[in-house]
């Protein structure tokens, strides 16, 4: 459930996932959820053969605090689209009755910026789209949650 039902390392997100010991079970002897990450398959095979090294898997599990703990699904769902799609720097948003506080935290962080309604569309008895830019704040957030890097 803290990844979102998929691997944990924004990069892959991928399902089905297993459960990982950061630190091997063999030397700590336990199961807390602290020392725990959800993996896919693939991804768990690379951490066992040190393609991913101990420090960077830490830092996913202690960004996944930071994201699930500062920004809704809505706006996680924002954060990946960007991950995904690098070349894309606006989003145009459907947001019933200015209902601004489903990116409240992305506006407020700095990440996302409001540019302008949508002129090239009409519309009668409902908001018209907003666009909100993605900053050099938020594509510097995104840089560090896709590499591992502290986001605190």
């Amino acid at each position: 459930m803290e990844a979102g039902y998929r691997c944990a390392i924004p990069t892959c997100k991928q399902t089905p996932v297993e459960i990982c010991h950061i630190v091997p079970y063999s030397k700590v002897l336990k199961h807390e959820f602290d020392n725990l990450i959800a993996l896919c398959p693939n991804c768990h095979t690379r951490y066992d053969r040190h393609q991913i090294d101990l420090t960077s898997m830490q830092q996913y599990k202690s960004n996944l605090s930071v994201i699930n703990g500062r920004y809704s699904d809505f706006e996680q769902r924002i954060l990946r689209f960007f991950l995904e799609n690098p070349e894309y720097k606006e989003i145009r948003l459907s947001l019933s009755g200015n209902n601004e506080i489903q990116i409240m935290n992305l506006v407020k962080d700095g990440h996302l910026e409001y540019i302008r309604g949508s002129t090239q569309s009409f519309s009668v008895g409902v908001d018209p789209d907003r666009i909100y830019r993605l900053t050099q704040k938020g594509r510097e957030f995104i840089q560090h949650w896709s590499n591992a890097a502290n986001l605190e």
